[in-house]
């Protein structure tokens, strides 16, 4: 199943508060980039983003993107866009990138 136009558009509203998202269309779904850091993405109607130390505080539930894929956390409060904007940073900041504007 692949990630509703409508969901897309619900979760880049919610992610508001964060000045430089971006996403990038692939296959059906949506990776999801903070100041160029790909930090997550959407995929069958889910927001997930990537597992770092720094993200674990929230106690998120693992899941599987896609077949063979590594497990990321489902951000399960999308409605809740301070929050997101708080795992979205937390995560950005324990991910390898050349940015540190978080």
């Amino acid at each position: 199943m692949a990630t509703s136009k409508e969901y897309k558009d619900f979760i880049i509203e919610q992610l508001e508060l964060l000045d430089n998202i971006t996403y990038k269309a692939m296959m059906g779904e949506f990776l999801l980039y903070y100041n160029d850091v790909l930090f997550g993405g959407i995929y069958d109607n889910r927001l997930l983003v990537k597992i770092v130390d720094a993200n674990k505080k929230y106690n998120m539930q693992e899941q599987i993107p896609y077949e063979s894929a590594k497990p990321m956390y489902l951000v399960d409060d999308v409605d809740n866009k301070e929050l997101l904007k708080e795992i979205v940073i937390e995560t950005c900041k324990g991910l390898p990138n050349k940015n540190s504007d978080f």
